[in-house]
């Protein structure tokens, strides 16, 4: 039991992957599809004077900017989300699982008090860490059904 109670308790910061690759608004679509292609990532932090101010997701692009007609050297900051659902490091893991199935995202950024990235975590960076199978099905459930922001109105 104590191993299982060591889990609950862990943070953000225990699992989250640091040094994220991240970009800044005034780059281009065009760069910042770049880096998702050569990273093999679907989604990028954009960050302002070192504060976290939007994700840009392969989605964001193709749906705010292709579809749109916008150009390739669109700024990103045009085509970004701006909402953006966080935590902090020294939050309890079961909090950022607990706001991947409410706001249904697959990452969350770890947001310092000044608005810094500190990290991210992903689901997998929940599956490795937790082995909560239980946990891990409920939010991935949570992810994967109901009304997603896309097709909100």
């Amino acid at each position: 039991m104590a191993e299982a109670s060591e889990k609950v308790r862990m943070r953000c910061r225990d699992i989250m992957t640091p040094n994220v690759r991240t970009a800044a608004g005034t780059m281009s679509i065009r760069e910042v599809a770049a880096m998702m292609r050569d990273g093999d990532m679907g989604s990028v932090p954009v960050v302002e004077d070192g504060r976290l101010i939007g994700i840009a997701t392969d989605r964001d692009i193709v749906v705010r900017a292709v579809a749109e007609g916008k150009d390739p050297e669109t700024p990103v900051a045009e085509a970004m989300t701006r909402e953006i659902f966080s935590v902090r490091p020294e939050d309890f893991v079961f909090e950022a699982i607990r706001m991947m199935g409410e706001k249904q995202v697959r990452r969350i950024p770890v947001v310092n008090a000044d608005g810094s990235l500190a990290g991210i975590i992903s689901m997998a960076d929940v599956a490795l860490e937790t082995e909560d199978e239980r946990e891990i099905a409920e939010a991935l459930e949570d992810i994967s059904t109901g009304s997603s922001f896309w097709s909100r109105k």
